[in-house]
């Protein structure tokens, strides 16, 4: 990764940051991208710069076309190429359709699945230059419907479905297509998601401690983009869900609806 610029959504926390150190540390020129400007110029200054590592802070919000196209063209003017976009900038909910604000999706199809597509568009034809990979970090909710996670599953499935397309389109291009799903992670999505009325859901419901870092899951992205994977699906449930999802979707679905009904205050019964 040495010298490669990498631009990632999402950054400021979580496994944006994470994946912003790990690659920072294997030589990579790093555009960490949020909302929260001031988030990254601390991260900046204080993790990213003492170690001589070479980055720029842009700040954007995905959901807005325009931000995404000016991250990308911020990267092109310092760095004068793409080399890797992870689209990582997402946000979750949790609440039973029957219960929720129709505008709880829509925001969250904005932000995941829009943001993903508005960041690709302007950052395609730099990919294409430099025969680069193409990631998105989605989640095993993009394999199999999560039940309280409506829009969340939603979005997921619609990105899984947009970089598929994109890698055929693109198979004869040299573009490397990744889809990264990392499983139950360790960090702040389910603290900012959204209840049913769209209000922050506050404390997470999962036992963080138990579940995968994100600088674990950093690591293994790294690994996967170097050997330019088709997709990574990362934690035993995730890949036993995979499998099952395959096999025996039946089963997995009274498997599914038991497990996630066992989270304190679930809305399932």
């Amino acid at each position: 990764m040495k010298d490669k610029v990498i631009i990632i959504t999402g950054a400021s926390s979580g496994i944006g940051l994470a994946c912003a150190k790990e690659f920072a540390q294997r030589g990579a020129k790093i555009v960490l991208s949020a909302r929260r400007i001031e988030v990254l110029q601390e991260i900046k200054k204080n993790e990213l710069d003492p170690n001589n590592f070479d980055s720029l802070i842009v700040q954007a919000d995905v959901s807005v076309e325009q931000d995404c196209k000016n991250i990308i063209e911020k990267t092109v003017e310092k760095y004068g190429k793409v080399d890797v976009l992870i689209n990582n900038a997402g946000i979750s909910m949790r609440a039973l359709f029957e219960d929720l604000d129709l505008d709880v999706i829509r925001r969250l199809m904005d932000t995941n699945f829009w943001g993903t597509v508005y960041c690709t568009k302007y950052a395609l034809p730099h990919l294409l230059k430099t025969k680069g990979s193409l990631v998105a970090v989605s989640s095993i909710a993009g394999f199999s419907g999560l039940p309280g996670r409506t829009g969340y599953s939603a979005s997921k499935f619609a990105i899984h479905g947009f970089m598929e397309t994109l890698r055929i389109e693109n198979l004869k291009k040299g573009l490397h297509v990744l889809i990264a799903a990392p499983g139950f992670t360790a960090s702040n999505i389910r603290k900012t998601a959204l209840s049913k009325d769209g209000s922050a859901q506050g404390e997470t419901p999962r036992n963080e401690e138990k579940m995968m870092s994100s600088e674990t899951v950093a690591k293994h992205m790294a690994k996967a983009i170097i050997k330019r994977k088709r997709t990574m699906v990362l934690t035993p449930i995730g890949k036993i869900t995979v499998t099952l999802k395959k096999f025996f979707p039946k089963m997995l679905d009274k498997m599914t609806y038991n497990h996630m009904a066992k989270e304190p205050d679930s809305p399932l019964k």
